[in-house]
């Protein structure tokens, strides 16, 4: 803003009070009666604002695809440090291999439309028998037990992944795992038939394994919607749902990924401020 000159106001300009921005800009001086200063917004508000400003729609970081294994390995064990407000001795970081993770195909859209395409590179040419087949296999395939389990924010949201994997489920439904509109009685009867895919929240999830109604036996995939809400936070930033993800990990997924029987495929954007948060810079 060029500065205001004395002759022309006829009055001395004061300096602005210190630690107080200006909330109106303007290349013209202007009356103090005719515009009153906006409130200023709390900083974490306007973090959130300037997060989302300087994103494009649907931006962010793709972590399955921009990330190698390695790096999305690191991403994972960082926040579940954070989360549990504790440090991975040694021993237990090698317990992990970097085969657990996915790496989806860059330049491809993490969208609803292209999800059953990605988990379908990911299940590689297995995927019909592990996804598409509706009978229950003596000693190899048990009632309740999804080969894909997808765990996502909320149950519109699971809604809204269940859509994209519907090339799977013509002979062998899917099933919603959230409370949502639906009891826990319901979701237990429906355990009780063959299940390819799961998708739900983290604290429902959790509970029908407590119940052991749902079983892990033959998981093969976990898939971690990363998508933001409306309020930008993701699976691993709300607070809630974050406490109950990792929970649920620590009960039941860890062990399975430290086998090597389950991999974890991240799908959709995390903001740049959040990874960085995560993440140290590469040397």
């Amino acid at each position: 803003m060029a500065p205001h000159s004395q002759a022309a106001t006829g009055k001395r300009k004061k300096a602005d009070k210190p630690g107080k921005a200006l909330a109106v800009k303007s290349t013209n001086p202007v009356s103090k009666k005719t515009h009153k200063q906006k409130k200023q917004r709390p900083a974490a508000e306007q973090d959130k604002t300037n997060a989302a400003a300087d994103e494009p729609a649907g931006g962010g970081v793709l972590l399955s695809a921009a990330l190698p294994p390695a790096r999305q390995l690191e991403f994972f064990l960082r926040s579940f440090e954070r989360a549990a407000k504790m440090r991975l001795s040694p021993l237990e970081l090698g317990s992990y291999s970097e085969g657990c993770m996915v790496q989806l195909a860059e330049g491809v859209s993490q969208d609803v439309e292209s999800f059953g395409d990605h988990v379908k590179g990911a299940f590689g040419a297995t995927w019909k028998d592990e996804l598409c087949e509706g009978q229950l296999v003596e000693g190899s395939v048990d009632a309740g037990s999804p080969a894909l389990l997808v765990i996502s924010l909320g149950a519109l949201r699971s809604l809204e992944l269940l859509r994209g994997l519907k090339m799977f489920t013509r002979g062998c439904h899917a099933v919603k795992l959230f409370a949502k509109h639906i009891k826990v009685e319901e979701q237990v009867a429906l355990l009780k038939d063959r299940v390819n895919i799961a998708c739900g929240t983290p604290s429902r999830i959790k509970k029908l394994i407590d119940m052991e109604a749902l079983s892990l036996s033959r998981l093969k995939l976990v898939v971690l919607d990363m998508q933001r809400d409306p309020k930008l936070f993701n699976l691993f930033t709300l607070p809630q749902v974050s406490n109950e993800f990792w929970d649920l990990y620590k009960g039941y997924l860890g062990q399975k990924v430290r086998e090597g029987d389950t991999r974890i495929c991240f799908y959709g954007a995390v903001s740049e401020k959040d990874a960085n948060k995560v993440l140290p810079p590469v040397e």
